[in-house]
Order: C-alpha cells, then structure tokens, then sequence
C-alpha cells in the first residue's frame, strides 16, 4: 500500500518522555486523534476523494478536501470562507442535533451524477459549486428557511423544503416550481417526523424516481399530537419552545405517502400507505421507477410488512411481512435488482440478521448468509460480477469486517483484514471503496480498494509519528484488556478493562463507564472520542472498567430483547456481575466502584446505585431518563410496550420506587435545553430525592441540548466529573 500522508520517522525520545493528559487538550484540540476523515464519499466519476475536515485556525469550522487519484495530491477543494453563512432555522437546529451535526462551515455535501457540481445547505441557504468555474452559486436567496436539499438522480434538478413544501429548481433553466403548496402549521410535505429523526434513522421525507418524473413523499399531520410548551433555560432568561412531542402512550403522527409529478397534476395518494395507527419508517422506488415502495411498522413493532405499489396498474401488494414477540428492527437493506426481477433484503427471522434473496412477489429465492452472528448492513451490490458486499460480525462481535458472498449462494468471503472497526464507502459501480479503519491502537484512517479487498493507497494513513499529536502521548495510552463474563442465564458478556500503572499491595479505584442500552455497543475495538476522557481517568490513578450487558447491539435478537417489557433489571443484574468480578482483582479496592454514564447510561447509573447499592460506591447520571412516560412513543413502546398494557413494567422500570435504597454518593448533571430526554426528567428527580432525605450532587448547563456540546461546557462539566469521583472514590 503506498503511503500518501503523514510520513516520517518516530522520535524515540518522545516515546520515553510521554506528556500527561490534559482536559484542556481533550477538549480544545479535537485533533487529538490526527487526520479524521468525516463523510468521506468518492465521486461519482471515480476521480476524487472527498471528505470534512477542521480548519487550522478554527477547528470548529469545516472544509471540503480533495485526494485526486489520479495525481496523488491532497489539497482543499472547497474553502468554506467563500460563503455567506446566515442563521439556522429552529427547526433545522433541531434536525441537526438529531443528526449530530455540529460545526460550522461545510457540514454537508453532495455530489452531482457527473461528479462535476457540488450542493451545499449553509445557513438556510442552498449553494451549488461547479468544479470548472471553482466559484459558489446561491441557488436561493430567501428570508424563508430551505433545508433537506439534494440534487435529482441525473443532476437536472435540485430539491429542497422551504416553509414544509417540497420545491424543485430546473438547473437547465434556473425555474423554481412549487410541489405542494398546502404545507403550514402542523401540515408538512416531504419532511420527517419527530420519532423518524429521533428513533428511525429517516431524516428526510421525499424520495426522487430514477428516471426524475417524480417524488414520492410523506405528508405528515402533526396535530394529533400533544403540544407543550417546553422551558428551555439559557443564562439570560428562559425560552418557552411549543412542541409537538408524541409521549410514550399518547397519539403520534398521521402519515401518508404521496407521489407528485414534474409535469404537473394533481397529487396521487398511494392506496393503503397511511401509518393506520402505526409507522410508515422507509420509502422506495423499485430499481427502474415502476414501483414505490413503503414499510408499515405496528404501533407495537412487533409486525414489519413491506408494500408495493405499481405505476401500470395503480394497485397495491403486500411483498412480504416480518413478526417478533419482542419487536422488529428496522434497516436499510432493502436492495431493488436492476437486472433481474427481484430484491436484497435483510431479516432477524432465524435470531441475527442475515441476507436473503427474494424475487419481485417477494417470495425467498435463497438465503444469502447464515448462523450465529450479525450482518450489520448490505454496503453494494455487484450484479455484473454477481456479488454482494456487506458489514458484519462473523468473526467476533467486537469487530466489524467486509465481507462479499455470490448472489447465486456460496461462501462468503471476508475482504478486510485488520483487526479492529471496518466502514466502507463504495463508489456508485461497485469497483472500489473507501475503508474508513480505526482501533483502539490506530485512530480513524482512510485508505483506497478494489472491491476484492486488494489495497490501491492511502488517503489518510494518520500513523503515530513523526508530528502525529498522540505520539507525546502514546507511551501512557493504555490498551484495554478484553474478556468474558457469564449473565445468571448462562449468555456471554464481553467487557474490557482500562488498567493504570499499580504497585504491589496497593487497590485502586474503578469507574465504571456504562451506556447498556438498546442499539449500542461500547466493547468493541475501534477508536472513539469518548476514550479521551477514559484515558486521562486512567492517568489520574482509576481503572476504567466497561461491559456490554444484555440489551445491547450485535448479538442477536434473543440477547437484545432479554429487556423486553421491563427495563433496567437484567441490564442492572450484568453490571452488578461485572462489579462482583472487580471485587476479585487483588489490585482493585471492592469499596470505591463507582459508575458513570450518560442518556441511557445516566438512567443506567441511577438504577444501579438504587437498585444495588451494595455495587456501586458513587455514580455520576448524566441527562438520565428518569420516568420512561416522560420519553417518546417510538423508541419506549418498542422496549416496554403500551403504557395501557403494560403499566407495571413502566413503573418498576422508573427510578421512582427504588429512589430511598439509595446509599452511596451521586451526582447528577443536564442540560437545561434538551429537547431529547427532557430537562423535566432531571428535575422530577430532584423532588424525589429531596422528598426522600436524600443528599445529592448536581450541576445543570443553562442553554445546553443532549449531546452537551461547546468547549466550554465539555471542560467544566469533566472537570466536575474528575473532582466528584476524586472526592467519592
């Protein structure tokens, strides 16, 4: 593989005279790590590979970069000074958070068909940048807010939502045309659902044809659901926000699919594609524009089914339909073939998802992979060579690698090789990709492949030398040692532990760093920015200790919906087995465990020093869901099902009635503006506490969302952090 960046040779006295940590330099240098490549993509006529990247004199905003193949060089293609940049809409402030898109600058980006033009959405604005002219387009230029914008399959026109319509601009002709015109107050066309930004992964509401004579979209109603006026505490005074936010048993959303075309006429409703007291989650169009697609979920998730309808015929069918006793995942990997009748589509139907090949009725052709481990995604589709690529964990859980099996069945192959965490990015005919790589000893590289795996060159090699930021710092950096522990049900638990320099005769203190819920995975091997802290804690004389209990992602559905109905019991009963397995390192003081986590980790912290105080020491709860009727319809229904159903299970599964059992130190922190788990939950707890005698830390954040963004915040909320568990533990 040839090396393109980064080279030069390591300094051994660097090595012998490592730096302590800072939190200062956590939190101001987010280039700790090197080179990061964010949303790399190669363009679609194979020349380029771009990706974001932070400004050296402000790392806070973005640049477009460029690695041209055929000539080898890295230079910035983009510079994000070259446009105005105006203020973002609430709305749109919302949607990135959900979306965890932070920054300034260029913070998306999409390539025309031709790779020869670029779009950008920059302050409620739309920019188009042709790469001949090397100069920004303002496309709009209104006092009205467009977002969710994207050019047309063959680049002819581009589409965007202004004041919750769906707009075209013809680029040929510079016309704008108006797709709906009935969208305002709780009525919006083409745009996405609370729950489906928040708990779907569909950011977007409107889905091009092939062939550019349509848009499918969604209309949603909004106004079955709850409006509340929410208090958002900034430090100069208090913002009162009305949300339609759907609580867990009350009404959602009504959603219906459209399709509207360029020609004009009047909007064509789909028969049957309404959410009828469920969720409408995908939308598609079939491989050649005959068909649109929609997934209809049950309000209890517990039945997926797949529905067509054809252009030709103007009638519906149902393809196929999916059914769990606990619920049913969603993904992306429904696959239209262009070349033969038929589709890719993934299932949980024998315990882990795994492919399956289908013809157009939707009845199984073949079953592409099998046994006891996870596919993760379908990342291309080669139908010329006849093969299908994906993501998975075949090898181990905590590992993530491509792989490739026939179309026609066979053995699968894997392709990437290291060990560690594999993220490809294929080019639009399958011929190459991207492998964006990290581990817990290689922060995130990018390198070049050809689709059976054989490396092409570095974009990115980020190796620890020569100026790399960590090489002061990588003689301290501890590696995790990993293991296995048994759940009371014989299921297999992976952990990993953080160990600091001991002496003889000596016991240290433990942090336990928890999340435990559902559709998350800490123990694995990849890089991750949440380990900066982890190490400086190390450096500071604490064990870093953190498990995988059940509930977590990629181990299958059984493992996974052990929490099914009641949460916070088996997720509490494997950390305490964690916790028992600390108490018999000879090195490790049974006393001073303590536990610290954030949103389900913050709730987690809570039910562990209330439910097993004889565990945990101290924890620190941060922006903890604390009363799951306080969260929304989508994400809690799924877990504990309808409240109406299922009242008990959402009462043991709050904090409330474990709240006088608590004994040892606790310390809580949220963010005063957060619109995911509600500063309500937060405060609710503080009565609670305060009513039961009590005694607690807190420290709430004037202005903050969920994701307690700003480096100011992150430095004083660690700083809190360290002081807390230096004094409990």
């Amino acid at each position: 593989m040839r090396r393109i960046l980064f080279t030069g040779l390591l300094c051994c006295s660097a090595w012998l005279s490592a730096e302590p940590l800072t939190l200062s330099r956590i939190v101001s240098e987010p280039s700790l790590a090197g080179s990061q490549p964010s949303k790399p993509a190669l363009s679609p006529d194979g020349q380029r590979v771009t990706w974001l990247a932070p400004r050296e004199d402000d790392l806070d905003r973005y640049d477009l970069w460029q690695y041209q193949l055929g000539s080898g060089q890295r230079t910035r293609l983009v510079d994000s000074t070259l446009f105005e940049e105006g203020e973002l809409s609430e709305e749109e402030k919302a949607r990135r958070e959900r979306q965890r898109i932070y920054g300034k600058g260029l913070l998306e980006y999409q390539w025309d068909t031709q790779g020869k033009a670029l779009l950008f959405p920059i302050g409620g604005d739309i920019w188009l940048y042709r790469l001949e002219s090397g100069k920004p387009q303002q496309l709009t230029r209104t006092e009205a807010f467009e977002t969710d914008a994207r050019f047309s399959p063959k680049g002819n026109y581009v589409s965007f939502i202004r004041q919750q319509n769906l707009v075209v601009i013809d680029l040929r002709t510079g016309q704008e045309q108006s797709l709906t015109v009935d969208g305002k107050g709780p009525l919006k066309n083409g745009m996405s659902e609370f729950v489906a930004q928040e708990e779907m992964d569909r950011m977007s509401g409107y889905w091009w044809s092939p062939d550019e004579s349509a848009i499918a979209f969604l209309q949603v109603d909004e106004s079955p659901v709850e409006q509340v006026i929410r208090n958002e505490i900034f430090a100069d005074g208090i913002k009162l926000t009305e949300q339609r936010y759907p609580y867990a048993g009350r009404d959602n959303a009504s959603v219906r699919v459209g399709v509207v075309s360029l020609d004009g006429g009047a909007i064509q409703w789909l028969p049957g594609a309404r959410d009828n007291g469920g969720y409408l989650p995908r939308v598609n169009w079939n491989a050649d524009g005959s068909a649109v697609t929609w997934q209809w979920q049950s309000r209890d998730q517990q039945t997926l089914q797949l529905w067509q309808w054809r252009k030709a015929s103007q009638r519906r069918s149902l393809l196929l339909t999916e059914t769990s006793r606990s619920w049913v995942n969603l993904s992306d990997d429904l696959h239209f073939l262009s070349t033969q009748p038929g589709f890719i589509w993934s299932s949980e139907r024998s315990g882990f998802r795994h492919l399956y090949l289908m013809d157009e009725q939707g009845n199984l052709v073949r079953q592409l992979t099998e046994g006891n481990w996870a596919v993760d995604a379908v990342e291309a589709i080669d139908e010329a060579g006849g093969w299908v690529y994906f993501s998975g964990r075949r090898d181990t859980p905590l590992e993530r690698h491509l792989y490739r099996v026939p179309l026609s069945g066979g053995e699968v192959q894997r392709l990437s090789q290291r060990a560690g965490f594999h993220q490809p990015v294929f080019s639009d005919d399958g011929s190459v990709y991207l492998d964006h790589f990290s581990s817990t000893r290689q922060p995130p590289q990018l390198s070049l492949h050809q689709a059976d795996g054989k490396a092409i060159g570095w974009i990115a090699e980020n190796a620890i030398e020569g100026d790399h930021p960590l090489v002061r710092y990588w003689s301290d950096w501890t590696q995790p040692q990993y293991g296995t522990l048994k759940a009371d049900n014989g299921m297999t638990l992976h952990y990993r532990l953080f160990k600091p320099k001991t002496r003889p005769g000596q016991r240290y203190p433990v942090v336990v760093r928890v999340y435990g819920g559902p559709h998350a995975q800490t123990v694995r091997d990849s890089w991750s920015r949440h380990d900066y802290f982890t190490q400086y804690l190390v450096q500071q004389g604490f064990a870093v200790f953190q498990l995988d209990n059940r509930g977590s992602a990629a181990r299958g559905l059984a493992f996974e919906s052990e929490i099914y109905q009641r949460l916070g019991k088996v997720e509490v009963a494997d950390q305490v087995a964690g916790a028992e397995y600390l108490t018999s390192l000879p090195w490790v003081d049974p006393d001073r465990i303590g536990i610290y986590g954030h949103s389900y980790g913050g709730y987690m912290t809570l039910m562990s020093l209330f439910t097993a105080p004889e565990s945990f020491a101290a924890g620190v709860s941060g922006a903890p869901v604390t009363d799951w009727s306080l969260y929304d319809t989508h994400y809690t229904e799924r877990y504990l099902a309808h409240p109406a159903s299922n009242a008990e299970g959402y009462r043991l599964s709050s904090v409330f009635p474990y709240v006088d059992k608590l004994k040892g130190q606790l310390f809580v922190y949220h963010g005063m503006a957060d619109d995911n788990v509600l500063y309500q939950n937060s405060t609710k707890l503080y009565k609670s506490l305060q009513d039961a005698g009590k005694l607690y830390e807190s420290k709430d954040y004037p202005g903050s969302k969920h994701s307690m963004r700003g480096k100011t915040v992150q430095l004083h909320l660690m700083a809190t952090i360290e002081d807390f568990l230096k004094r409990r533990l």
